[in-house]
């Protein structure tokens, strides 16, 4: 522990949760007028950054995995291939299951939004001393699946 670290449970340093809110919520904000640059929504934005290059087996599954109800992904997912950054495909295997993957115009626009948000992004890092950049980027990209290791082994099976 350093002396600019207050020890766990003190009331020196706020929760996490406290921290990141005002944050999250101001580059969501920063990232508002970008996505509408590139005629996206947040959601076809998660959309696409969540589509690779293997193909999704189920909208349930890439629902769940990006956080958003199944039933309100619908309408997004078609506004996605209306616009020609999505497919969606009859599974070879099981033509009731669509395989959803991105088109090279999805890709396209999901890389250039990504280039935009992280060019906004670089700015307000820039302020860091460099140590404390790569540092901060580190732990945020460990904690992210940390965190999703610790609920997926609290969450309760409603089937059990």
């Amino acid at each position: 522990m350093t002396p600019q670290t207050p020890p766990a449970g003190s009331a020196d340093r706020p929760d996490l949760a406290a921290m990141f809110a005002p944050l999250s919520r101001a580059l969501i904000e920063a990232e508002r007028p970008v996505l509408a640059a590139h005629g996206l929504t947040m959601w076809g934005y998660a959309v696409l950054l969540r589509l690779e290059d293997e193909p999704f087996r189920t909208q349930s599954a890439l629902a769940e995995s990006i956080g958003a109800d199944k039933t309100r992904l619908i309408p997004i997912l078609d506004a996605l291939q209306q616009d020609g950054l999505i497919r969606r495909a009859p599974d070879p295997r099981d033509r009731r299951v669509r395989l959803l993957s991105l088109t090279p115009e999805g890709r396209a626009r999901r890389d250039a939004t990504q280039a935009a948000i992280q060019a906004g992004e670089e700015r307000l890092l820039a302020r860091l001393p460099e140590g404390d950049r790569a540092a901060l980027l580190r732990a945020l990209q460990a904690l992210g699946p940390l965190l999703a290791e610790e609920q997926d082994a609290t969450r309760v099976d409603p089937d059990a």
